[in-house]
């Protein structure tokens, strides 16, 4: 732990004054995180990518390690960008966002979430999303 603290204490170090956490139409972000609860822990990776200033759609997956019957999620997913619309500051976006898709069990899964991501780099963010999925890691422009 002290030393992803001083990893991240670091990189914040040389951020630029200009870097965006969402940037709006064409923005295009890969996400890669520790899912802390919800279905069980495990890693998760999703893409997103923005259509407009308010809205992005993308994919993912997670994967989970201490669960038996379900032990994958493949999913579409969706987020209303609202840093615009309260004027947030440049670093900062806030998202509600939903997510959509099979569980290794052949049920569908659906996932409801609040999403921030702090930009601490022009190209790297940190995120956390909380609701029925709880998850939080790093977030790079591609």
């Amino acid at each position: 732990m002290k030393k992803l603290l001083t990893t991240v204490l670091v990189l914040s170090a040389f951020a630029t004054l200009n870097a965006q956490s969402y940037e709006g139409k064409g923005d295009s972000k890969l996400n890669v995180g520790y899912e802390i609860y919800g279905i069980g822990p495990g890693i998760k990776a999703s893409y997103d990518y923005g259509l407009s200033d308010l809205w992005s759609v993308g994919a993912g997956a997670s994967y989970y390690f201490d669960n038996e019957e379900q032990d994958y999620f493949i999913y579409a997913r969706t987020n209303l960008h609202l840093g615009i619309v309260w004027d947030l500051p440049r670093r900062l976006d806030l998202y509600p966002g939903v997510e959509l898709g099979f569980k290794s069990s052949s049920e569908v899964g659906v996932t409801g979430y609040l999403g921030v991501r702090y930009c601490i780099t022009k190209k790297m963010s940190l995120f956390a999303e909380i609701g029925n999925h709880g998850a939080a890691g790093i977030s790079f422009d591609v």
